[in-house]
């Protein structure tokens, strides 16, 4: 089986709607894993995360208190998670290249900077809308928190900025517009569907409600990414350049220099 191509961007705005609806992805021969494959997935992350936290607590450590326990628990569970999802494609299908379309292009990653670029507008409006309404402690994230607080030793706050910008980006794209978004397009449903339904998704299961809607203005741009080149390599150059410049700014300002 021949790996997938990109589908460069390359007639127009409204041809590229078009494309989008009259042709589907193509049918995944050999793919034996769908939706449970994605809940195993997601079981992992959770379970994993429980159990991370519980035996911190059991040495006196809170997600407050403890970078290193923040660092942990947000590094080991998506990893162990992407790093299932990459398995379950080579036991159940055809690897990640052909079942997740991990693939990268020099078309990939132009068209993935270019929306990047559109998505970091996007984003830093939104978040200065969503901290005007809910206000500003309540539209951080967990990760935001911590690099907020000055003075962290400087290999934690490094580590904390290469998952925030590289390692996060990557394994959250492996798993929601790689393996659940070919779940989707297993059942038969349009592109448009995974779309929208991994767009949701991704934002629902943060679990972080107050950011759930900042969380959704974030995700379209990637996703639009991947639903146009069908390419996860594109998705992935879009949400790391998402996640690289506030990634590097909360870096600096942890370490003092800002």
């Amino acid at each position: 089986m021949s790996e997938p191509e990109s589908v460069k961007p390359s007639n127009g705005l409204i041809e590229t709607l078009r494309d989008i609806s009259r042709n589907p992805e193509p049918e995944r021969v050999g793919q034996r894993w769908g939706f449970g494959a994605f809940l195993l997935v997601e079981a992992v992350f959770i379970l994993s995360a429980v159990f991370i936290t519980a035996v911190g607590a059991s040495y006196g450590a809170t997600l407050e208190s403890s970078p290193t326990l923040v660092l942990v628990g947000s590094l080991v569970p998506i990893m162990l998670a992407a790093g299932l999802a990459i398995v379950i494609t080579y036991v159940r299908g055809n690897g990640p290249v052909i079942d997740l379309r991990l693939s990268l292009t020099k078309a990939d990653v132009v068209f993935g900077l270019k929306i990047g670029v559109i998505g970091l507008v996007f984003t830093y409006f939104a978040a200065w809308l969503w901290g005007t309404i809910v206000g500003k402690d309540n539209a951080t994230s967990a990760i935001g928190e911590l690099f907020n607080q000055a003075n962290l030793p400087l290999a934690a706050a490094i580590t904390m900025f290469v998952y925030m910008s590289f390692i996060g980006p990557i394994c959250e794209e492996i798993i929601f517009r790689g393996l659940l978004w070919g779940a989707v397009e297993r059942q038969g449903w349009s592109r448009w569907a995974a779309f929208v339904l991994t767009t949701v998704i991704f934002a629902v299961s943060h679990l972080e409600p107050q950011r759930t809607w900042l969380l959704l203005v974030i995700a379209i741009p990637i996703g639009v990414a991947r639903l146009i080149t069908r390419s996860l390599g594109a998705s992935i150059v879009a949400h790391v350049l998402n996640n690289f410049l506030p990634g590097l700014s909360l870096l600096l300002l942890s370490v003092g220099v800002i």
